[in-house]
């Protein structure tokens, strides 16, 4: 098992670079955020993910422990892959990846290539709670926005619904909190 691998970055491919290590050049994929800050000619310590398969023999490298074990935690997802779980990672850092999963923006992990809406609430489901990053970012803190509390119950109900944080509390400002919950809900629908 190869946990990871110390060595002279040569070429960049696509999602891959090459890495010399003693002579022995491994073709290794990577995000694109990584692949940015690899330089060629610079040396380079990639923690490794092995994806062995009966056709495939893929080498995927991280800069970052922390990178490689939110990785593997996409790789838990039923139906991601690989190829989904790297492209998770292509859309933002790894804490706006994790905040989005927290916070249930399935309309943010849709826009990864290859990952549809049934795709994106999967990992919502699965992970929010294994992220390590509470709702709201911060669930001890409330922070207000346009009148309305991140901790809303509206605001949650939207989410779970598929709503991004951003657009629930949009569609919820101008609604009257002192309306009963299910209404609140129902006049935001309507908007």
């Amino acid at each position: 098992m190869i946990a990871s691998l110390t060595g002279i970055v040569t070429e960049h491919a696509d999602k891959m670079i090459i890495l010399d290590v003693h002579g022995v050049g491994y073709g290794v994929l990577v995000t694109s955020t990584d692949q940015g800050v690899l330089s060629a000619g610079k040396e380079a310590k990639l923690y490794i993910y092995e994806n062995i398969k009966e056709d495939t023999y893929d080498l995927i490298g991280f800069r970052l422990k922390t990178t490689k074990h939110l990785f593997e935690q996409l790789l838990q997802v039923k139906n991601v892959g690989p190829k989904v779980a790297l492209s998770i990672l292509d859309i933002g850092s790894d804490e706006r990846v994790k905040e989005s999963i927290a916070n249930g923006d399935v309309k943010f992990l849709q826009t990864a290539k290859g990952v549809g809406r049934r795709a994106a609430e999967q990992v919502v489901v699965e992970l929010r709670d294994k992220v390590g990053v509470s709702v709201g970012a911060a669930a001890d803190n409330i922070v207000h926005r346009g009148g309305i509390e991140t901790q809303d119950e509206a605001i949650q109900a939207l989410v779970a619904l598929g709503y991004s944080d951003a657009d629930a509390h949009t569609t919820l400002t101008g609604i009257p909190k002192d309306l009963p919950l299910e209404e609140r809900i129902r006049q935001a629908l309507k908007k």
